[in-house]
């Protein structure tokens, strides 16, 4: 399933591109995130405990930042698994400067399965926006703070 969401930050694209790079910044820009600990080189394990609709329940899994261009992109790998089911898949990010702000467009390829693939790819799609759009708001204050 291909899923892309965009957003605005009132930051400079390489201030984005930063935080976008920061463990410490992501945990607490990611709702529900109760760990994001480094492993690797850019490679991270996470565990979230998600509340939307469809997508409900303890996650964890890996997440690993590939193919760093900044402050232009940035790929973002991913999988993991919790009572729901599964998801994994990439997102490539891409950042471009709109005067003072920054826009951030985001397109992933997501492969779902379990029950989450049971309540279907529409929700799902719902689902994955409003995170985003999630992350996007709070990397905005925490960028501004």
């Amino acid at each position: 399933m291909n899923v892309a969401t965009t957003g605005r930050i009132a930051a400079r694209p390489d201030a984005v591109f930063a935080a976008l790079t920061n463990p410490a910044v992501l945990q607490r820009a990611i709702p529900g995130c109760q760990s994001l600990t480094g492993i690797g080189d850019d490679k991270y394990e996470a565990k979230l405990k998600i509340g939307v609709a469809g997508l409900k329940g303890e996650y964890t899994g890996t997440a690993e930042i590939r193919d760093k261009q900044p402050p232009d992109s940035l790929r973002l790998t991913f999988a993991g698994k919790g009572g729901p089911g599964f998801v994994r898949g990439s997102a490539l990010v891409r950042l471009s400067a709109d005067g003072d702000a920054t826009l951030i467009a985001c397109d992933a390829d997501v492969q779902v399965g379990g029950l989450i693939a049971a309540v279907g790819s529409r929700l799902v799609e719902a689902a994955a926006r409003k995170l985003a759009d999630d992350v996007f708001g709070q990397l905005a204050r925490e960028i501004s703070a």
